[in-house]
């Protein structure tokens, strides 16, 4: 297993509770280090007993290194560059690492959310620099579709969609995730299956979206937005999804753009859904930057602002590609006294986060930017605060 992470980390873990030997690699020492020790380096429901019991069992090893092995499984990072160009160079170093421990009859499969194409690029690459094995290697695709804090239980009964390269290939995989997955396996070709991993991003993306102009419509003339949407999702046929102060983590707030980027004349609906969901981001900005002025005016003062979550959803310590994170960020650069408060963290290497029980007592100003569960059960009466809620915490 080639990347240690969110991903590729309980999706080992899994495959070692099996009783197959897993050997993970990753280029980070000290999550090695971690995880050889039956330890886990990120927060996740039900994965830290689990390495515990692999690594004692002696089912699960982490190197720097990969080794020789019947399967190999790609799960690195795909972000985009500038201008939202893909960057698939996570994902080909992975193959180049494994290039030198590659024979015939190997099973490849790539993990990593990547355009469409990206699998037969992987195969030209192996071919380019072991033609000695061209045409001996199964190569596949296989995404993921997991949802973090759920992640172990749905790796293990989600359907997953598996495109090969050929027909064995697409065989020879389904015979491997057939030993670790419950769900249902459907075959396909690896250009679908790119494709399809893509769409189901896009189309979580598409219905944020019109929660979260709506939610700014609803600003507008003075509409509960949450009320509102709870008695239009009475109608049969509705069903309006939360908004949110933005689109965070690496996959919603990715993947849309990979088929942007590819499909600039076709994908519009697709770029709009995005826009909007970025603009949210600055809408809520706007709005706090608002509340800050009109607190300053009154008090002749600055106000301390609490931001209360920095990851990129509920009850877990993801930051990547978080709108919380960015607004935080944001205050800070513009100078507000600002109360970091992440639940799930225990430090962050560029802010100081305060517990959120001192946040509530020291904040003029309190923002609501992920609906941790720390936070839905509070106490408060507004007239102490400036509340802004943009997920949703304290709708009820």
């Amino acid at each position: 297993m080639v990347g240690l992470g969110y991903i590729g980390l309980p999706t080992a873990a899994l495959i070692a509770s099996r009783g197959i030997r897993v050997h993970g690699v990753d280029i980070n020492p000290s999550i090695v280090e971690t995880i050889n020790q039956g330890k886990i380096h990120i927060i996740e429901p039900d994965l830290d007993g689990l390495v515990r019991n692999d690594v004692e069992r002696g089912l699960l090893k982490a190197s720097t290194q990969p080794i020789e092995a019947d399967v190999y499984l790609i799960a690195v990072p795909t972000p985009f560059k500038d201008g939202h160009e893909p960057d698939i160079s996570y994902v080909e170093s992975a193959v180049r690492l494994i290039l030198p421990y590659l024979s015939e009859g190997k099973l490849v499969i790539l993990e990593s959310t990547s355009p469409v194409g990206t699998t037969e690029k992987m195969r030209q690459l192996m071919d380019r620099e072991r033609p000695e094995l061209q045409g001996k290697l199964h190569i596949a695709y296989c995404p993921e579709r997991v949802l973090p804090g759920r992640i172990i239980y749905e790796l293990e009964n989600n359907d997953r969609v598996i495109g090969g390269l050929d027909e064995a290939a697409t065989r020879k995989a389904m015979e491997f995730y057939s030993a670790f997955v419950k769900g249902t396996l459907h075959q396909t070709n690896a250009r679908t299956a790119e494709m399809c991993k893509l769409v189901e991003n896009a189309s979580r993306d598409l219905n944020i979206a019109f929660a979260n102009e709506l939610s700014m419509i609803c600003d507008k003339v003075d509409i509960n937005v949450w009320e509102l949407i709870s008695l239009a999702n009475r109608h049969p046929r509705v069903n309006i999804l939360q908004p949110g102060p933005g689109v965070g983590g690496h996959c919603i707030a990715v993947d849309p753009w990979f088929l942007v980027h590819d499909f600039p004349q076709e994908a519009k609906v697709i770029r709009t859904a995005r826009e909007v969901n970025d603009y949210k981001t600055e809408w809520l900005m706007g709005k706090i930057e608002q509340a800050a002025a009109a607190f300053q005016q009154e008090h002749q003062r600055d106000p301390k602002i609490a931001c209360m979550g920095l990851a990129f959803k509920a009850d877990i310590d993801d930051l990547r590609e978080s709108p919380a994170l960015e607004v935080t960020q944001h205050l800070i650069a513009k100078g507000y006294h600002v109360l970091a408060v992440e639940p799930n963290i225990e430090e962050h290497p560029t802010l100081k986060l305060i517990p959120y029980q001192k946040a509530l007592t020291e904040a003029d100003i309190l923002v609501f930017l992920v609906r941790h569960k720390e936070f839905r059960n509070l106490n408060l009466k507004s007239d102490h605060h400036i509340i802004i809620d943009s997920c949703g915490v304290l709708k009820a």
